[in-house]
């Protein structure tokens, strides 16, 4: 008779199974590659060998989750994780037989979210992401800096240019696509070049734009993740070494429980 112990004990050994993992990655792939092939017309036979292994990979994503939460040695604690809340949000939308009905494109939509589970599976992109938000905060200064000189050098180029090209420089809305134009280097000499023709300085307009934008302001972007990344590492060596501690003291504990039985016995 197998008990809850090892059914538990099994589980934590699948889930941390490499094998098993590469499997769901290979899936998750497969799941993606399928959503790609429905946006190309094919025959109704290799729709319908689409859909059956829609169906499959679902349900091994199910029974994936299920073993995630046998697992799970506290089961209370298995949804405060946001990857598995969504990986089970995903899994469970997927189950539900909507494709013939008036929430299809709600189902679809959710299938192409799976692709995602990618990165609850690779904890390697895991503290990518978790990395990117924790930058957030930080991020959102640089980028109100930004649209400050975007706002300042559009309000500029649409005083003094919009008389040479309204549809670049009309009003300041149009302005601002411009300018992202230029940050981006897309084909922004024409522009340079146009304005230059009746304000010949005016290519000091658009490095120094260039400096503040692509430059400076990009750097800072790099600065910060690459900051909060190296941070999320730390993060991780630190409650790594703690696990290693705390399991090599219950290693210690378990000899020195075992010591004292044998002396107990011996005293006997």
């Amino acid at each position: 008779m197998i008990t809850i112990q090892q059914i538990q004990e099994r589980s934590i050994a699948l889930r941390d199974n490499r094998t098993f993992e590469m499997l769901v990655v290979g899936v998750i792939i497969l799941s993606a590659l399928l959503i790609g092939a429905k946006t190309y017309p094919i025959p109704s036979a290799v729709t319908q060998i689409i859909l059956w292994l829609d169906v499959g990979i679902t349900f091994l994503f199910l029974f994936e989750i299920i073993v995630r939460f046998i697992a799970e040695p506290n089961k209370k604690r298995f949804f405060h994780n946001g990857w598995n809340v969504f990986d089970t949000l995903v899994v469970v939308v997927s189950l539900i037989p909507i494709d013939n009905s008036d929430m299809a494109l709600v189902g679809r939509l959710v299938r192409v979210f799976r692709v995602l589970r990618m990165v609850s599976i690779i904890p390697e992109l895991r503290t990518l992401l978790n990395s990117l938000v924790r930058a957030l905060p930080q991020l959102g200064y640089v980028v109100l800096l930004m649209f400050i000189i975007f706002y300042i050098y559009a309000a500029v180029g649409a005083t003094f240019f919009a008389e040479i090209n309204p549809v670049l420089w009309g009003d300041i809305s149009i302005s601002l696509l411009t300018l992202f134009r230029v940050m981006t280097f897309e084909d922004w000499t024409d522009v340079m070049y146009e304005t230059m023709a009746v304000y010949p300085l005016s290519w000091s307009y658009y490095l120094t734009f260039i400096f503040f934008t692509a430059f400076a302001f990009l750097n800072m972007v790099i600065g910060i993740v690459v900051n909060v990344l190296e941070d999320e590492h730390a993060k991780e060596r630190a409650e790594k070494a703690e696990e290693d501690g705390s399991a090599t003291l219950n290693e210690l504990r378990d000899e020195i429980q075992e010591l004292k039985a044998l002396i107990i016995n011996l005293k006997k």
